[in-house]
């Protein structure tokens, strides 16, 4: 009998090892023999990019996955766009989760329209995607009008902010499905995704946290289901109606600078870093902002997130405030991702901004190129005082 549980105990850890094996195989009949199909995702928190030839259409990855839940991954046509100087411009690309087992990825012309199934996950984010394809057709064609658009176009603000109006009201239209969908699979990692998502979205938070709790025992232990209910958490303290948390960081010459500090004016707690390209995109448009409105009773405040793991360093902070002329007051703890303040407000991507009002409420959040105008001028008036 000893014997016997021995043998099952040298067995099972081999299991688990088969267990993360992963085989993709590839049908698309339109792609080239010779055609390069490049297969990167983060295992681990490390990058992995492996490679294969397409043979009458069809290509194949094996592989073995450390991460011990599912991984996003994408698949690339003939481009690597991690390599230095990618021609990214027609890229053809397909999303997929990485995870044990066998995966498909199938279609009759290109990677983009293809459907991905054979392993658990796989089969679930096919069938959403099922229910969000007309609003991706949409989104589709919004994407091939702006792509005819002329440089002039481009550059026209009013033209631009109706077709990111209308790129709005789609995302606006997918939240009901994904609900829909966590609420008809507690089961699947899917969900799991969607509501890691939707955490952070203060028009659904309620919804969101009674879904969170029909999930799986298993899904709320992951490392993703246990950060949700923080992120909620953070949510319902930076929501449009709520006092602002108050904090206090320390600014480029070491002086602790609090949010209470500005209290009786309108504040704009802007959060970005100098590695960020997005954020160095808006600067402009926040300057023009600040100069615009400085003199009636508004300020900023950034957080900056270097440092950390971003391995940007003090001088490259303040270069940048220097760079683009941001001559309001700023704070870190260049500790990148974990900047305190940042991981309190729930802060998961940057830019992100919180408008204050003077009795330290907030107002309004994630107000980007004319939409940060429109509500200042809307509190504040459009002339200087």
């Amino acid at each position: 009998m000893k014997r016997l549980i021995l043998s099952a105990m040298l067995i099972a850890p081999l299991g688990l090892l088969a267990q993360s094996d992963f085989t993709l195989k590839g049908n698309t009949k339109t792609l080239a023999t010779g055609d390069k199909v490049y297969l990167v995702y983060m295992d681990n928190g490390q990058r992995i990019t492996d490679s294969t030839l397409v043979n009458n259409g069809a290509f194949e990855f094996k592989g073995k996955l450390q991460a011990t839940t599912p991984v996003m991954g994408n698949l690339f046509r003939n481009v690597n766009p991690y390599k230095k100087g990618a021609n990214t411009r027609f890229m053809d690309y397909s999303s997929l989760y990485v995870e044990p087992g066998n995966i498909t990825v199938n279609s009759v012309d290109s990677l983009k329209s293809s459907i991905n199934g054979g392993t658990p996950v796989n089969i679930d984010n096919a069938k959403l995607n099922a229910l969000l394809k007309p609003l991706t057709d949409k989104e589709k064609a919004l994407n091939d009008e702006y792509a005819a658009y002329t440089k002039e176009q481009k550059e026209d603000k009013a033209l631009m902010d109706v077709l990111i109006g209308k790129f709005n009201v789609i995302r606006d239209q997918k939240t009901p499905i994904y609900l829909s969908f966590v609420k008809n699979n507690p089961n699947s990692y899917v969900s799991l995704v969607q509501l890691n998502t939707l955490a952070s979205n203060d028009k659904v938070i309620g919804e969101v946290e009674k879904l969170y709790a029909t999930l799986s025992a298993d899904l709320k232990a992951s490392k993703m289901g246990l950060a949700i209910p923080v992120t909620i958490e953070a949510t319902k303290k930076t929501a449009i109606g709520v006092t602002a948390m108050d904090f206090a960081q320390n600014d480029p010459n070491g002086k602790p600078i609090k949010l209470s500090d500005f209290k009786g004016k309108y504040v704009l707690v802007d959060f970005w870093a100098s590695w960020c390209g997005p954020c160095r995109n808006e600067n402009p448009n926040v300057v023009e902002a600040y100069a615009k409105f400085k003199d009636k009773n508004f300020t900023i405040l950034g957080v900056s997130l270097d440092g950390g793991t971003t391995k940007t360093t003090k001088e490259d902070w303040l270069k940048a405030i220097e760079d683009d002329k941001l001559t309001w007051a700023h704070v870190s703890d260049m500790q990148g991702w974990s900047n305190e303040v940042s991981k309190a407000w729930g802060i998961r991507s940057i830019p992100a901004n919180f408008l204050i009002d003077p009795n330290g409420k907030i107002v309004a959040k994630d107000l980007r190129g004319d939409a940060l105008h429109k509500k200042l001028t809307e509190l504040l008036g459009s002339k200087s005082k």
